[in-house]
């Protein structure tokens, strides 16, 4: 049986190697940002409860 503290230890080498954005930095301090993938656009939208949408 594995503990909770067990399952922490594991993931935080992983969780240092994932990069973290700022969603009001990509948004420029406004709510709607544009996201390129290859050739898709992505809407990233900050709602007005400080939730994020993520629409094709």
């Amino acid at each position: 049986m594995m503990t909770m503290s067990a399952v922490t230890q594991l993931d935080e080498p992983y969780v240092d190697k994932v990069p973290v954005y700022d969603a009001r930095e990509l948004t420029q301090d406004g709510d709607l940002a544009r996201i390129k993938l290859s050739d898709q656009v992505y809407t990233l939208r900050i709602t007005r409860t400080g939730k994020l949408i993520l629409t094709k």
